[in-house]
């Protein structure tokens, strides 16, 4: 198992503390595209949050590739995000300064790789999301179905782990929201990437494997 949540709670410290999470348990196989499904509001992009460590549970353990999460010091998850997970989101997060190539090599460069190397590495990233004519362009000279590929392509050039993405066809039209979500069942399938993504549409059901239902909090139930 790739990941393996026991009992994850998290507990926002409000006027009156708000549970989001009341104590959730279930498994993640390497290669396999899961589905974190639910009404608004039922806890998904905080459980993808807490997944991501871009977030502490309350109470609970969290293992991702054999490592217990909840032991490493603040230094030690950074390094574990940088070398081991990829995100995307809704909003792309492009800097509109910086070209395709030069978004998607930014973190192999913060890395320490070589020029030469990052650069290679990047185009041919790009050429995989089918950016390979647009690599010198700017995020205000592509469309939004373009930006997010671009988000993808940064999202995976470090060949993470596991790749999260919250809600990533958010903001899209129905054919790029297509494209990105054909891109996703892609690389699952033919490279084998573990993919955790959080979404309300309910025909995204037909590209994932898993589906891990909640409600108010808790695992309703899961679908293989």
């Amino acid at each position: 198992m790739i990941i393996k949540a026991k009992n994850l709670t998290r507990t926002y410290p409000t006027k009156i503390p708000c549970l989001a999470l009341k104590g959730v348990d279930f498994s993640i196989k390497q290669g396999e595209f899961t589905a974190i499904m639910g009404r608004s509001g039922c806890g998904k992009s905080t459980l993808l949050h807490q997944l991501g460590l871009l977030d502490i549970p309350t109470t609970g353990e969290l293992f991702i590739d054999e490592t217990n999460i909840l032991k490493l010091s603040e230094a030690e998850k950074s390094h574990f995000r940088l070398k081991k997970l990829g995100y995307v989101f809704q909003e792309y997060a492009l800097s509109p300064e910086l070209t395709a190539l030069e978004s998607v090599y930014l973190p192999l460069m913060l890395q320490g790789t070589g020029k030469e190397e990052y650069l290679a590495k990047a185009a041919e990233v790009l050429g995989k999301v089918g950016l390979d004519k647009r690599l010198n362009h700017l995020p205000g000279e592509l469309s939004g179905g373009e930006q997010q590929r671009v988000a993808v392509a940064r999202a995976i050039v470090n060949n993470p782990k596991i790749l999260f993405a919250d809600e990533p066809c958010a903001n899209l039209d129905s054919e790029s929201s297509d494209l990105v979500m054909k891109l996703f069942q892609e690389l699952n399938q033919k490279l084998g990437q573990t993919i955790v993504m959080v979404t309300h549409e309910p025909e995204d059901k037909k590209y994932a494997g898993h589906i891990i239902w909640l409600k108010d909090g808790l695992l309703e139930r899961e679908e293989k």
